[in-house]
């Protein structure tokens, strides 16, 4: 849990429902699983991973990968002290600011969760996109904690868009929901900015390619 920060006092009873209210609904998602997923071992050997994956399919991937022990990135906007609570309930770590490349306080923080031996999940478009662009910050990250990126993708249907700027997806209670897990991709070190763009913009492909083939086998409207 994050230490010794004041949050309103609405914060924890609502962000308590709303984690409920997560395990519950999820508790009913039909969930069809695509490629492999390390962290389903229980191996406490196996290799760790950075997971990448949209903002957009935020909802899904917390429920699926719940009480793993891994570490998300969240802003520090008043919304990811409301998300912040929301993971912790939900048996993730967090690491507070955002995917600038170089010494920003969240990759700090992740880093520090790698080195404890922790899997790590970023959304490359966030905090406040553009949507579905991957920004430097992983690529970095990759590169100086050695761990391999995993891309992962999930789609729903039925399930409800809101009108926010990454268009957040809920899937509906009892949805079908997809989730496909790409191949790791295994970032040098030291890297010069020439060889990261090469990375990021492969990562974007990796992505972009992942969730149009689950959005099209589920039927998930765009």
């Amino acid at each position: 849990m994050t230490r010794n920060v004041r949050y309103p006092w609405w914060v924890e009873p609502g962000t308590w429902l709303a984690s409920a209210l997560v395990r519950a609904v999820g508790a009913t998602w039909r969930i069809e699983r695509i490629g492999v997923d390390p962290t389903e071992s229980s191996d406490p050997a196996r290799e760790r991973f950075i997971f990448a994956f949209w903002h957009s399919q935020l909802v899904p991937l917390v429920y699926s990968h719940r009480d793993r022990d891994a570490a998300v990135l969240v802003s520090r906007h008043l919304d990811g002290q409301v998300i912040t609570r929301i993971l912790e309930r939900l048996g993730f770590h967090t690491a507070r600011g955002s995917s600038t490349r170089g010494g920003d306080e969240g990759l700090r923080g992740l880093l520090a969760h790698a080195q404890v031996g922790r899997d790590l999940g970023v959304t490359p478009d966030g905090p406040r996109g553009p949507a579905e662009v991957v920004k430097p910050g992983v690529v970095y990250l990759a590169s100086r904690s050695g761990l391999p990126v995993i891309p992962i993708s999930a789609a729903s249907r039925p399930s409800r868009r809101l009108r926010s700027w990454d268009g957040l997806r809920i899937p509906a209670p009892f949805a079908r929901v997809r989730i496909e897990t790409g191949a790791p991709l295994r970032i040098p070190s030291m890297l010069d900015e020439a060889a990261e763009e090469r990375w990021r913009l492969r990562l974007e492909s990796e992505l972009r390619e992942l969730t149009t083939r689950v959005r099209s086998a589920i039927g998930e409207p765009r």
